[in-house]
């Protein structure tokens, strides 16, 4: 009886400490909030991993594009999109890892009472860009997307709304984000691990930003384009200027932070060899004598050699991406200097009042990817003096020659030259044909939607599907008319 009266004691002084035995259910070693400084780091993280792995479950743009073939399987390359899931995979990465975090971040950030007006300004403003660039992946991609009932826990089905109409909504967020930024005040410090708390980087980046948006509309609504275009650049200084500008992410050398192209290529992170690069690429780098190949691609006896696009290839024959691609701590690109020059000279080329001539953007921006990736102003110069390279004498429309180059520039970054490839219909990629291929195929213009939306949302994605024609990926979306 003494045991017991002992054991009921310990047991009322053990719940005398606690205001209710919930208490009891609190793992001490786990937040139990996050930061909103927090969430936007991982949504930059989140962010870059998509649009960077090559991961064939998640992203295989750089197949689309003829950077990469493969060695063994066939299905991406030839564009079966139902055999993996890496529809599914963009599609949740965006909404859940991306914009569900910044969505998080922005209400914590409006409830935080300690944050100077200007502070809080900053960040939404950051916020906001960030959440208009995610978008823009999703609508650029798939079309009519779930938006405006969107990132609702209580509306499981929601609508997609017009691509189009979207795009203008997001045209009209990003002035307004950017309208916010004040660059004499702070950020997010060191958790904006893109610019370190740079606001004035960030302006550059977000008008960087527009300007893009508005050149992606140039063939379907060419006086919004020229609005936007010249707005954004009025003055050369409100867009990046420089590589050392450019929007990166850090990756570190350890998992789950590094590189994840090094997590799908390199060692110690597998030791898988499904990848070659792709004699598209290559054939044309060789035949221009391109300064990039060593930064691009491995040697194979002493040359660069592509493998066969579309088909099997053994994997030591052929060039491979570079160890310095493959590094774990290599970074993840978001916008980079390269890209104002070209999208400059196709403005000016398109009768927009921006400053400098066609020419010299076009030259500013293949120098700037030629140093980036680590070649010098003089490889630059002997390489633009080239007659099939030099802007007057390149062969092809301005669209075509701009798009070649950009093509090349753009190596690391197979989502963006992928929409560049569709908005600029240029450089001529032929899909695989030959042995074994019976049906003719077409290199896709769209991503198909989840297959898991046509059973979680199915009226909503019969309606989408049934806008543009059917889910399909030769539906064209629409600010791809040529």
């Amino acid at each position: 009886m003494k045991k017991i009266s002992t054991v009921l004691v310990t047991l009322l002084l053990l719940t005398s400490c606690v205001d209710s035995l919930d208490d009891y259910n609190i793992d001490k070693k786990r937040a139990s909030t996050i930061p909103a400084r927090t969430l936007v780091t991982n949504a930059m993280k989140g962010l870059t991993d998509i649009l960077t792995t090559p991961n064939v479950n998640s992203n295989n743009y750089r197949m689309f594009v003829q950077y990469w073939a493969t060695t063994t399987y066939l299905d991406e390359p030839r564009y079966n999109m139902t055999s993996r899931l890496y529809s599914q995979n963009l599609w949740n990465a965006i909404y859940r890892d991306v914009l569900a975090d910044l969505k998080e971040a922005k209400r914590l950030i409006n409830a935080d009472a300690s944050l100077t007006e200007e502070l809080r300004n900053n960040q939404l403003g950051i916020i906001e860009i960030l959440e208009v660039y995610a978008w823009r992946v999703l609508v650029c991609t798939f079309g009519d997307v779930p938006y405006s009932e969107a990132l609702n826990p209580n509306n499981l089905l929601p609508v997609y709304d017009d691509a189009q109409t979207i795009f203008e909504d997001l045209t009209a967020r990003l002035d307004a984000a950017l309208g916010k930024l004040t660059t004499t005040a702070t950020s997010f410090g060191t958790a904006d691990v893109v610019y370190g708390g740079n606001v004035a980087r960030w302006v550059k980046f977000g008008n960087t930003l527009k300007l893009k948006m508005g050149m992606l509309l140039a063939d379907k609504n060419n006086s919004k384009a020229k609005i936007m275009v010249e707005q954004a650049a009025s003055s050369l200084s409100k867009l990046l200027e420089s590589n050392a500008e450019n929007g990166k992410f850090p990756y570190i050398a350890s998992s789950p932070n590094n590189n994840p192209i090094s997590a799908n290529i390199s060692a110690p992170f597998t030791t898988r060899e499904d990848f070659v690069i792709a004699s598209t690429i290559v054939n044309q780098m060789n035949s221009l004598n391109d300064p990039r190949r060593s930064q691009y691609f491995t040697q194979v006896a002493g040359a660069y050699v592509g493998g066969n696009y579309g088909f099997s290839n053994a994997y030591a024959n052929y060039s491979h991406v570079s160890a310095k691609i493959g590094a774990p701590t290599f970074e993840g690109m978001l916008m980079e200097y390269a890209e104002v020059g070209f999208l400059l000279a196709e403005a000016i080329e398109r009768g927009f009042s921006v400053p400098g001539t066609a020419a010299e953007h076009y030259n500013s921006a293949v120098t700037a990817s030629i140093t980036y990736w680590g070649g010098t102003a003089s490889d630059a110069i002997a390489y633009l003096a080239q007659p099939l390279v030099a802007y007057a004498s390149a062969p092809g429309t301005y669209k075509q020659k701009i798009a070649l180059q950009k093509w090349i520039a753009l190596f690391n970054r197979g989502w963006e030259s992928w929409v560049e490839w569709r908005r600029l219909d240029a450089p001529t990629l032929n899909p695989p044909s030959g042995a074994g291929i019976t049906t003719p195929l077409k290199i896709p213009v769209r991503m198909i939607y989840p297959v898991s939306e046509q059973t979680l949302n199915g009226a909503q994605w019969e309606i989408a599907s049934g806008r543009i024609g059917s889910d399909s990926p030769d539906a064209k979306l629409f600010w791809d008319i040529n």
